[in-house]
Parts: C-alpha cells; sequence; structure tokens
C-alpha cells in the first residue's frame, strides 16, 4: 500500500524514509534484531557465487521479514529482489478479491521497501500495483522514484495486451525498468499467444516470464490446460521462440513451474540453457522457512541448473551477471 493508505501524510512517509531509508520502523528493527544473529565477514565471493533471487516476497504464506532474510542467507544467496503485491481490492482483476496479496498473502510495497532499506546489502525491490485503477500510475510512479527496480510481479485476470497493462508498460519504459510477469491459463495474464505483439509494440522495455503457462509452452505440442507437463520436450514451443526472437525478453526460472521445466527433459534443458543462457534468471520464489531440502524450490531450482548448465560460464551468468545487469546491481 502506498504511505497514504498506511495512515499517515505523505510529506511525514518521506521524511522518515531520507537519506537512503535510514529511519526504518522500531518494530521492524526489533524484529530483525531479535531472530538474526549477526554473522562474521564472509570470505570474497566467486562470480559464480554471487546469486542473485531475482523473485522472493515479504510474508508469503505467513513466513515473517526474519525467516526470509534466513531463508536466503541459508540457500546462499547474495542479493534478493522482494516482489510486493499491489493493493487489496474487489475487482474482477483480482478475482473479486480472491487473489489479493497475489494469491499468496503477500505483503506490499511498504514492507518490501522497508526490508529493502533495513538489510541493503541483501535486499532490493519491485514496486507493484493492480492495473486500471485510477491511481495506479500514482503508486507505482511514487515507489519507482523511491529505488524499485522493476515493476511486478504482475499476476491478475486481466489480458497482456489491455489497456490497463499497456499503461504498466509505459510506465516502465519511462522510468527504465523491467516488468515481470505472471503467466497462467485461465487465471493471470491473458494471452500469452498474443504476448509477441506486446514484445514489439513495447521494444524498448525488458520483459520477465515466469510461471505455469509460461514454462509450459517450451514444447511445442503443450496442452494450455496443462500447468506442470510431463515428460520429453518437442522444439518450436511459444517460450521458446518468444525468447529466440526478442532480445528484450527474460525467462524467471522460479516455483515449481520452473523447475519442472528443468527436470522434464534434462537432453532439452541442457540445450535451452546453452541456446538462451543470456536471457535466463535464477528466482525461488518459494514460501517454506528453511532455505534447503526438498520442500525449497530454489534450493533444487539451484542444485539443477548447475547439474545441467553446459559450462560454468553459464551457471555465472544464470544465476547472477544476467541480473546484475538486467537489474544493474
Amino acid at each position: 500500500m502506498g504511505p497514504m493508505e498506511s495512515g499517515i501524510s505523505e510529506r511525514r512517509f518521506w521524511k522518515s524514509c531520507a537519506l537512503g531509508c535510514l529511519a526504518v520502523p522500531r518494530a521492524l528493527r526489533s524484529v530483525v534484531a531479535q531472530d538474526v544473529v549477526p554473522e562474521s565477514e564472509p570470505e570474497p565471493l566467486m562470480p559464480e557465487e554471487w546469486i542473485v533471487d531475482i523473485h522472493q516476497h515479504t510474508w508469503y504464506l505467513g513466513r515473517t521479514d526474519a525467516e526470509l532474510l534466513r531463508h536466503q542467507k541459508v540457500m546462499g544467496v547474495w542479493k534478493t529482489i522482494l516482489l510486493p503485491a499491489g493493493r487489496s481490492v474487489i475487482r474482477e482483476s483480482t478475482h473479486s478479491g480472491q487473489s489479493n496479496g497475489l494469491d499468496a498473502t503477500v505483503n506490499g510495497n511498504r514492507n518490501a521497501y522497508e526490508l529493502a532499506c533495513q538489510h541493503p546489502d541483501h535486499f532490493v525491490f519491485f514496486a507493484n500495483e493492480i492495473p486500471g485503477l485510477p491511481d495506479t500510475r500514482r503508486v507505482l510512479e511514487h515507489w519507482l522514484r523511491l529505488g524499485a527496480v522493476g515493476i511486478g510481479e504482475q499476476k491478475f485476470n486481466i489480458a497482456v495486451d489491455s489497456p490497463a497493462m499497456r499503461e504498466i508498460y509505459a510506465i516502465a519504459r519511462e522510468f527504465s525498468v523491467p516488468v515481470l510477469m505472471h503467466f497462467q491459463q485461465g487465471a493471470y495474464n491473458h494471452d500469452l499467444l498474443k504476448f509477441h505483439h506486446v514484445l514489439e509494440e513495447f521494444h524498448d522495455v525488458h520483459f520477465i516470464g515466469h510461471a505455469q503457462t509460461w514454462w509450459g509452452n517450451i514444447d511445442k505440442n503443450h496442452d494450455q490446460k496443462i500447468l506442470y507437463p510431463p515428460g520429453p520436450v518437442v522444439l518450436g514451443g511459444v517460450t521458446d521462440e518468444l525468447l529466440r526472437n526478442h532480445g528484450n525478453l527474460f525467462a524467471d526460472h522460479s516455483a515449481g513451474s520452473g523447475l519442472n521445466a528443468l527436470l522434464r527433459d534434462p537432453d532439452h534443458t541442457r540445450e535451452f540453457l546453452h541456446r538462451h543462457q543470456d536471457q535466463l534468471l535464477f528466482g525461488s520464489d518459494c514460501p517454506d522457512k528453511l532455505g534447503a531440502g526438498p520442500s525449497c524450490h530454489g534450493t533444487q531450482i539451484l542444485k539443477t541448473i548447475r547439474q545441467f548448465s553446459p559450462s560454468p560460464i553459464i551457471t555465472g551468468k544464470i544465476l547472477s551477471s544476467n541480473a546484475r545487469r538486467l537489474f544493474r546491481i
């Protein structure tokens, strides 16, 4: 939510955030101070080890900020991008409120911003808002001016080429930031098959594809009703072609959908990682509290990318340098 919705004036909020977020709320400071044990100075990292996780959320299914910080440290992540939710509203785009909080009880802009302020060495943040609200532009511009490095995750029940989404892309163009899109057939960002028109019209905006329908369509014969398709991949899928034809497009290997795409056909995975090595990004998008083990998608995705990557150079691009270049971090 924006500062006006939180019950404080915009002037007071901006004053509290001056000088690089030095004034973080006392409650947040106390939670982190109680639950996180300071660590000794780490050894210098090799380039491949500067892992950037481009897809995490605050209060994901109730996970606290302190638990998220521990999760990312255990997973070995150097820098994490926090993706907030938009406001909670009853609209068709939120399935009449059922998918508020990105359908995962995710917190909004202010929480992501404050956590990034409290831990600037670990977190940066995106801005987000529901497309088509009267003040969508005002809210996004507010957080982008405070340092947000992108817009998203855009996960709303709306067509990808609608006027409301075009406003989102136009704002991204004005601020030179990427937009992260959640493609899920029948639920969010309809229709992937029309997305090439967006990529052509907004050729100077970087987009990041993510989620079930995005990753299912690496297969030319993908059944759009299946969200987690198994088995061998037939070359020529929509996602593969979009990446091949549009240099302003990136792919987010996160969540169960990204992991499934990596595991379903190892031979295809090796070729895919090689073919699109400059456009692939690592993300976790996992709500667990451990940061390790089979329940942590992020850990499994890291393991699988390292296993199937054709070379250490390509591994370093996917886990680190592509994201650092895209987000200028």
